[in-house]
């Protein structure tokens, strides 16, 4: 990955997934923001950024563009991806909420073969705190340190990180690695990604109902992360019903006959690795604590 203050972002498209506001707070934090794409907007400017008709009029005059931030339509997502691969951009990250599972099914069969990382889509980004905020993460809630976290939420990220500053407890990088159903990076490349990095000391995983990702997490936790890891599962007390129910954001389902996806199997899978799991936010600075002190 290259996330430091000299790497070069680029937005494609201006929807209601990004405001002024998020790209402001890009630019205030030291983003790169060289600048957007937004066909049939070429040669104007928006959010006092250049803007260009096509991803390779970007690369062609300023270079190698290391980060896109997709914020078009969840349909136009696929193509704005996929024009940025062709632009040999690597890191992309998707902000736009309800990407077609087909088509994200067709971007991942893009990627498999080449080192490019797509986080989201329906993800706040990253932040690495005091260097570089790439989307819409909050930065006043973080403080730079060597907590690494890793969600499937998006305000429940932030609330861990707040919950971390107010505890004396930095944090090293903040991903989102989004909650639609099908996403791009995983939390199992995630933590080795996090277990590689020198700046990172310990890790917090935060999950939510759906799906088998924190069943798989825990159980590669304890064969490959050598790191302390902190977990916290969200919707202990959400109700289930007979059938398919739709919990929380994007597409995330649990199903109460077999007891797929629910917060008592991703509980249960933690407990049975021997992780450590906070009962709320605000006990994870407190589980931290005794693991790396």
């Amino acid at each position: 990955m290259n996330l430091t203050p000299d790497s070069k972002v680029l937005i494609q498209g201006f929807s209601e997934f990004i405001s002024a506001t998020h790209i402001a707070q890009m630019k205030a934090y030291g983003t790169n923001l060289v600048a957007g794409v937004n066909p049939g907007c070429g040669g104007q400017q928006m959010y006092d950024l250049p803007v260009f008709d096509l991803v390779e009029e970007v690369t062609a005059k300023f270079g190698t563009i290391d980060t896109t931030i997709i914020c078009v339509h969840p349909y136009q997502v696929l193509d704005a991806a996929l024009e940025a691969i062709a632009s040999n951009i690597v890191q992309i990250i998707i902000i736009s909420a309800g990407v077609p599972p087909l088509d994200m099914v067709q971007l991942l069969r893009k990627t498999e073969t080449r080192e490019i990382l797509v986080v989201g889509p329906n993800s706040p980004g990253i932040i690495v705190p005091g260097k570089i905020l790439l989307g819409t993460q909050p930065s006043e809630f973080y403080t730079p340190g060597r907590v690494g976290i890793v969600s499937r939420s998006s305000t429940l990220t932030y609330e861990v990180a707040w919950e971390l500053t107010k505890a004396g407890l930095g944090q090293s990088i903040s991903v989102s690695i989004g909650s639609d159903a099908i996403v791009g990076s995983s939390f199992l490349q995630w933590l080795q990604i996090l277990d590689e990095d020198e700046t990172t000391e310990a890790i917090v995983l935060v999950g939510q109902p759906g799906g088998r990702s924190e069943e798989a997490a825990a159980q590669y936790i304890t064969e490959a992360i050598d790191k302390p890891v902190i977990a916290y599962i969200a919707g202990r007390h959400a109700p289930l019903t007979k059938n398919w129910r739709q919990m929380g954001t994007g597409t995330t389902v649990v199903r109460r006959d077999t007891n797929f996806g629910t917060t008592k199997s991703k509980l249960a899978a933690f407990q049975a690795a021997q992780i450590p799991v906070a009962e709320s936010p605000a006990q994870i600075p407190e589980l931290l604590k005794k693991l790396i002190k």
